[in-house]
């Protein structure tokens, strides 16, 4: 049985940690990051691996609320030079590939259109040309390629133009002009870097502060088992599973507890809508009143329970026991993540009974990078986490960390499946190829991309891939992600003879993770799929968490596992490339 284990019962430690954290950081975490350069950029912008993975929506605004939509008003010029010669300057030093003013700007200037196909931008012996149709609208000359302060004037005039010609744009406004001028440019790019408008990018904001209310719930939508009207049998079905109640939410006094399902909200179900969906419907105005109708798999009841939102401390982990065994689950990075780890770790340890921790990073989309880092120092002794290399010398980091594992070298199982990402992927890839952890799961979703973030004079953000992610065995963790040591995506079956070979000694399914780590960067496409194939990305299943066990119990499962890991060599021949 999984018990929750109340964060009140680590109050004395959480008092202790945040009151004396210089002592934990010097004591406990011993963590040293060596930089090889400051990662402070010259626009204040920090480097993350990102929590979100698809492209921004795009923005738009009506004629009715975009105060330059109206026709004979213009765009605000100004503002729109500003945001293009601010985000040029920007991008130019820091894209993986470089890239002139000139080509960020041609690609931009196909944003017009993307929005009104009647207009296209052509460039001839006598300069840019904005053209409807036959007629010319407006001529430029084309500056020198890397002039970004021509260009910007170049696009500003023709966006100009262009407003002027069209009441599609106008329709869609300066946001919508702006984010159609964005994508275009970032169609170029890799699937990471995008533009945020000023309305998403301000509400990304608050999301990453902790500033919005909501319930305190972190929702997954998983594979679980039901009742079938058979007497005695189950059903497999996709359900918005609970994995985590933050104890300073309003869910956590009602009883809301891990494992229950969510029907519905506000009276509308929830079938058929995405995980982020039903987390936007749980959220809203400090104050304001939601219903949920949860189902109990436990006691096979439904209850609907009224909640007023309140501003929660975002919490990242949560930690359940099980027999002599901790569970661990990280839904993100944030900037506690790390601390709130230690937390956890540091009182699994004060029971003389544990055998061993389980992290469950399974749905983890990342987050902060440096957490990551920090939280693998909790867990390793000393060594080389990562490092990440760019165009941009401000983005190459080693990131190595020097002196005390929390477990005192406790087995430690890591949960993945192919949602986990970034920063997760990151944390799953550090341990396990330093042979301080065994991975149990599918292929991991592989995004081993990171972004700088800036915001650009419109209050809009630029998030910008400017580093790829090299794993301590010399991989690149980008397309690849982690291959599991013990793959469960393969069926029950398939899992229980791995384990059995495991529980012999034996490492008979090492081939795909040696091919896994023996890749270096650039790899193809075709490399890359022929390697995930023998472990399809899945989701996560009870099934994990049943091995994991078995992994903890059994030392010899354990320790074969981790054989299955070549020697850390691979980092030095990387970071020397």
């Amino acid at each position: 049985m999984v018990e929750r284990l109340r964060r009140q019962s680590f109050m004395s430690a959480c008092i202790r940690l945040r009151r004396g954290y210089a002592r934990l950081t010097s004591s406990v975490l011993l963590l040293v990051v060596w930089l090889l350069v400051t990662a402070a950029c010259a626009q204040a912008a920090v480097p993350v691996a990102t929590e979100s993975i698809a492209p921004a929506t795009q923005g738009s605004a009506s004629v009715a609320t975009d105060p330059h939509a109206a026709v004979g008003m213009g765009p605000d010029t100004t503002l729109l030079h500003s945001v293009f010669m601010t985000a040029m300057e920007f991008l130019s030093p820091r894209t993986l590939q470089s890239h002139t003013a000139r080509q960020f700007s041609l690609w931009g200037l196909g944003g017009i259109g993307a929005l009104d196909p009647s207009l296209h931008v052509a460039e001839g012996p006598d300069g840019l040309v904005l053209m409807q149709g036959q007629d010319v609208l407006i001529r430029r000359p084309v500056p020198l390629e890397t002039d970004v302060g021509a260009w910007a004037d170049v696009v500003t005039d023709l966006l100009a133009a262009a407003w002027q010609h069209s009441d599609t744009l106008r329709t869609a406004g300066q946001t919508g002009l702006t984010q159609s001028v964005f994508d275009e440019i970032f169609n170029h790019l890799d699937p990471y870097s995008r533009y945020v408008a000023p309305a998403p990018a301000e509400t990304d904001r608050t999301r990453r502060s902790g500033a919005q209310a909501g319930l305190g719930l972190a929702v997954t939508e998983s594979t679980v088992e039901t009742p079938s009207h058979s007497r005695g049998r189950t059903r497999s079905g996709r359900a918005f599973v609970v994995s985590a109640v933050n104890t300073n939410g309003p869910a956590w006094p009602a009883g809301v507890d891990v494992g229950d399902h969510i029907l519905a909200v506000n009276g509308r179900s929830v079938t058929g809508r995405s995980a982020t969906e039903v987390r936007d419907m749980l959220e809203g105005e400090e104050g304001s009143r939601v219903s949920v109708r949860f189902f109990s798999p436990v006691s096979h009841r439904m209850r609907t329970l009224t909640f007023q939102r309140a501003r929660v401390p975002p919490e990242t982990v949560f930690a359940f026991s099980s027999g002599a065994m901790v569970i661990l689950r990280l839904t993100s990075f944030s900037s506690e993540t790390a601390e709130e780890m230690s937390q956890y770790l540091d009182q699994a340890t004060q029971d003389r009974h544990l055998r061993g921790v389980v992290l469950d990073l399974r749905g983890n989309r990342g987050g902060v990078l440096q957490q990551a880092v920090t939280a693998a120092a909790l867990l390793l002794d000393n060594g080389v986490a990562a490092i990440t290399k760019g165009r941009d010398p401000q983005a190459n980091h080693v990131w190595a960390v020097q002196g005390g594992d929390m477990l005192n070298h406790l087995p430690v199982v890591v949960l993945v499946d192919g949602r986990t990402a970034s920063a997760a992927e990151i944390l799953a890839a550090a341990l396990a190829d330093h042979r301080r952890a065994v991975v149990v799961g599918s292929s991991t979703l592989g995004k081993g991309l990171v972004q700088t973030v800036a915001q650009l004079p419109d209050r809009g953000e630029l998030f910008v891939t400017w580093s790829r992610v090299i794993a301590p065995l010399g991989w690149p963790l980008q397309g690849l992600g982690v291959m599991p040591q013990l793959c469960t995506s393969r069926g029950a079956l398939d899992s229980e003879r791995q384990l059995k070979a495991l529980e012999a000694g034996k490492t008979a399914d090492s081939s795909a993770v040696l091919a896994s780590r023996n890749v270096r960067y650039p790899v193809g496409v075709s490399r890359i799929l022929d390697i995930r194939k023998a472990c399809p990305a899945a989701l996560g299943s009870d099934l994990d968490l049943e091995l994991a066990r078995s992994l903890i119990e059994n030392h010899t499962a354990y320790s074969a596992a981790l054989a299955m890991m070549p020697e850390d060599t691979g980092l030095e021949e990387a970071a020397a490339e």
